[in-house]
């Protein structure tokens, strides 16, 4: 397992963009973001591969947000565009060990999570 933070959360009128950053300590295989909206359960957004050649999107933000990794292998982004208050969650950086270099939706295939950020689009 690594640790990982997050970063990028706030608060954002509807139709506004963010970006979310997740900082591994250590090597990490493929990664994800996932969010919990409030009143609600853990929900799958986006996850992309070790080498960042595949992505994985909900259908709900398919078209809006955008998953990579970054310069170096143990960090990722999440840019997030055309922002809806149904978007409104904590959002959870995850990644799978480093030999997982599969992206997947699955959360059960993610045993390294970070703390959360909390990301507000207001009407």
């Amino acid at each position: 397992q690594v640790q990982l933070k997050e970063s990028g959360g706030g608060l954002v009128q509807a139709g506004g963009s963010l970006r979310l950053s997740c900082a591994a300590s250590g090597r990490a295989g493929a990664m994800a973001w996932f969010r919990v909206p409030p009143g609600a359960g853990r929900e799958f957004v986006a996850a992309v591969s070790w080498g960042g050649q595949n992505t994985l999107y909900a259908d709900s933000v398919k078209g809006r947000f955008t998953i990579s990794r970054g310069m170096t292998a143990n960090t990722m982004s999440l840019h997030m565009d055309s922002l809806k208050p149904e978007d409104t969650a904590v959002y959870y950086c995850a990644a799978r060990p480093q030999s997982q270099s599969i992206a997947t939706a699955r959360r059960e295939a993610y045993d390294s999570w970070g703390q959360g950020t909390q990301v507000t689009v207001s009407a």
